[in-house]
């Protein structure tokens, strides 16, 4: 039987100018497949917008947070598992 591993998407610290940061869009739906580095998600900071990467190969199983919602460094964005 294998091992199921459950890894948080946390947003970083981006060190962005911008005060306020929102989630924009998920790219990935909820239980697709991810590799590693793959982007899941768009982080708006003022006009800048960044692509948050996956941690770890495995699939996208809860977004927890919706688009357009405020957010700031350290929230947990969404879970991801993965087997071994």
């Amino acid at each position: 039987m294998p091992y199921i591993m459950q890894t948080s998407l946390i947003l970083p610290d981006l060190e962005l100018p911008a005060q306020t940061m929102r989630l924009g869009l998920w790219l990935v739906g909820l239980g697709k497949d991810v590799v590693q580095g793959q982007p899941l998600v768009e982080i708006i900071a003022g006009a800048a917008v960044v692509d948050l990467p996956s941690p770890v190969d495995g699939k996208l199983v809860e977004k927890l947070v919706d688009e357009d919602t405020a957010v700031g460094p350290g929230a947990v964005l969404a879970i991801i598992e993965s087997t071994d």
